[in-house]
Formats: C-alpha cells, sequence, structure tokens
C-alpha cells in the first residue's frame, strides 16, 4: 500500500502517474513499430516516469525485454559498458534461467565477474576495473541483444553524457553496434536540448536522422489539477484549484518539483483539512530548508566570480542576457569575457541551463535558496 500517492522518484502503475496519454501512445506506436526514438525535455519534466509508464503497457510487456540505463553519472566508455551489462543481468533475472544464462554465455570477457548465489540467481560482482576491453564486452552485450530469445527495448537515460567520454569514437562506435541490431530498438533520452539536437539533427553527426525525435512539454494544468485534486479526495483530503495554479506556475509545470511538493502537502494536511495557496508556500519553504546545507556546501565549491554571476542570475529572473553591459553593470560584475568563462563552468557543472541564447538556474528550490 503507498501511503503517499505523490511520487518523488519511481514508478508505481498508471495511478499515480499524470496525464501523458498522447506521449504515452506515440513513444509506444514508435516502438512497436521499429523506430529508435529520442527524447528532449528539460531534466525533472519525467522522461523516465514516460518510459517506464510506456514500458509497462501490455503490448510492450508481453513481447520485449526491457532494459533501462541511466548513464548520467557515467564518465567513460568502460562506464556505459558496465552499467549497460548490470542493467541488462538485473531484469533478466526475473525472466528465468533460459533468459539470463544466455546473456552470461555470450559476455564471455565479463562472465568471470557474475557468479551464482545460494538461490542459483546470477549475481554481478563486477567492478568498473574489472573491464579492460570495453570494446569488445560492448560488442558481445550487443550481440546478445541481436541474439535474444526476444526483442528488446533499450532506453539510455542522459544519453548526451557520451559526448564528455575522453573516447573520441564513442558515437560511432554506439551508432554502428546499433545500427547492426535488428533485434533492438532505443530511446535516447536526454535534458540538454542543445545537445541532443546536434547530436541527432546534424548531417555531420553519427546519429543523423536515426531517430525519430520527441519533445516533452509539461503537463497542463488541466490534467495536474484533476489529478492532484483526486488524490487527495481519495485519501479524505482537500486542495484548492489555487493552491495548485500556485504550485504549477511557481515551477513552471515542471513534474518532478509539483510531485514533491504535493508529496510535502500531502503528509502536512490532515484528514477533512483543506490545503491553500499559504500551505504551499510552507511546503516550499521546508523544501528549500531541505537542501540548505547542500546548497551551502555548492557555494563554497564555485570561484567568487561563478558565485556572484549566480546570485545575480537568481536575482534577474527569466529572459536575462548576463553578458550584456547593463547586466553587468547592475550586479557589479566585472568584463563580459569574465561572465562567460563563468557561464561556461556553472554549465559544465549543471547548475545552470542556456535555451535560445536566455541562461537560467536548473534547481527551482537553489534558485528560490538564492533569492532567500
Amino acid at each position: 500500500m503507498i501511503r503517499n500517492p505523490f511520487l518523488t522518484y519511481g514508478y508505481n502503475g498508471p495511478e499515480y502517474f499524470c496525464d501523458r496519454v498522447e506521449e504515452t501512445k506515440r513513444l509506444t506506436s514508435l516502438l512497436v513499430n521499429g523506430n529508435h526514438v529520442a527524447l528532449i525535455s528539460p531534466r525533472r519534466m519525467g522522461k523516465t516516469g514516460l518510459i517506464r509508464h510506456c514500458f509497462s503497457q501490455q503490448e510492450i510487456q508481453d513481447n520485449f525485454y526491457l532494459f533501462v540505463v541511466d548513464i548520467y553519472a557515467t564518465k567513460s566508455l568502460a562506464e556505459l559498458t558496465y552499467e549497460l551489462g548490470r542493467v541488462i543481468l538485473s531484469e533478466l533475472k526475473s525472466k528465468g534461467r533460459k533468459a539470463w544464462e544466455r546473456f552470461i554465455q555470450v559476455v564471455s570477457s565479463l562472465r568471470t565477474g557474475i557468479s551464482l548465489d545460494s538461490m542459483g540467481q546470477p549475481s554481478w560482482n563486477l567492478e568498473i576495473g574489472d573491464i579492460q576491453s570495453p570494446q569488445m564486452s560492448l560488442n558481445e552485450i550487443f550481440q546478445y541483444l541481436k541474439t535474444a530469445d526476444r526483442p528488446c527495448l533499450v532506453a539510455i537515460d542522459e544519453f548526451q553524457a557520451i559526448m564528455d567520454y575522453p573516447e573520441q569514437n564513442v558515437e560511432a562506435l554506439l551508432r554502428t553496434h546499433i545500427q547492426d541490431c535488428n533485434n533492438a530498438w532505443f530511446v535516447f533520452s536526454g535534458s540538454k536540448r542543445h545537445m541532443m539536437g546536434e547530436m541527432f539533427s546534424s548531417p555531420a553527426r553519427p546519429f543523423y536522422q536515426s531517430a525519430s525525435t520527441m519533445f516533452l512539454k509539461p503537463i497542463s494544468l488541466e490534467a495536474y489539477t484533476s489529478f492532484i485534486t483526486h488524490h487527495f479526495e481519495q485519501g479524505g483530503k482537500h486542495i484548492t484549484s489555487e493552491a495548485v495554479q500556485y504550485m504549477y506556475e511557481k515551477f513552471e509545470g515542471t513534474t518532478w518539483y509539483i510531485q514533491k511538493i504535493c508529496n510535502e502537502l500531502y503528509a502536512m494536511t490532515e484528514p477533512n483539512s483543506t490545503c491553500g495557496v499559504k500551505e504551499v508556500e510552507v511546503a516550499i519553504n521546508m523544501a528549500v530548508e531541505e537542501k540548505s546545507d547542500t546548497y551551502q556546501d555548492l557555494m563554497t565549491r564555485l570561484t567568487v566570480k561563478q558565485k556572484a554571476l549566480l546570485i545575480a542570475l537568481a536575482h534577474a529572473g527569466e529572459n536575462v542576457q548576463p553578458t550584456s553591459g547593463d547586466f553587468i553593470k547592475k550586479y557589479h560584475l566585472t568584463t563580459a569575457s569574465a561572465v562567460q568563462r563563468s557561464l561556461s563552468a556553472l554549465q559544465e557543472k549543471d547548475i545552470i541551463t542556456s535555451s535560445n541564447g536566455k541562461y537560467h538556474i536548473y534547481d527551482y528550490f537553489l534558485y528560490y535558496w538564492l533569492n532567500q
């Protein structure tokens, strides 16, 4: 039994998944009809939730092996290979001995790091350093995908991470493997629109026109109001439409933040009580305060110029051009070139992002913390 219906991680079935009806239909249709998909949106907009919701559809469950691999934290081809192998074995464990034995037979370079536990189930005991030849191991993993006893769907989360690997040929290597694999279809999920766009729409790049593109937008206010109100009512609690709208606008419809604040509100609200705008403010302040130590630590790891720019961006709001003379003068920064270097550094650290030449802070809680 789920005590709080507003999930902040994972997927627990359609009852706790808000809307995305058309997106689910589209993604499901593309995959079952043999298309690769590039799924692009800002972070925390619900890409992974949509993938897992799509993978839970009966026509997909019944016909495919399903693998979701998060490579956000990976830094090299060896780490990508490690995650891919680990996730595949983990998912196959529930599919019966025949399924995982086939995988172990094919990945001979990794076999010594896979053992059987007391229940006869395979256990992944490899360390990243155990992968001596990433290209060979990756080739074996794709050989498995090509010869698996049912078609495979592989979702690679934060796919743009491969662009920062030290190896120079990762895109071309993966494209060659995927092009040669007619038993698996891929969802390339990414949050950095300019990087993902370059990978899939530039004629000079290996993945050019290799995947259908889906851009994930915020769920509508109407859909969220219905979803949130329903779950409050199911728990014998109430929330005003004004409270939902206020919350929605504070986070510009970004899924994870709305779920997080709803989770706080649901826990705070007593049965037969009503949650309003005032309670939303309390929940936001609680969530921001919860992260205060993390943000303090973050600030100590920034240079003086990076810190000054970040605070300026938080106070300036949306649609600013930080290298403009007016912005530099207003916030007592130094030079346009120094601001540009700080912008690049903050982007590399995933603290800010840019869209159409405009910069904003990724983390809404950090944004509100800086404004305090």
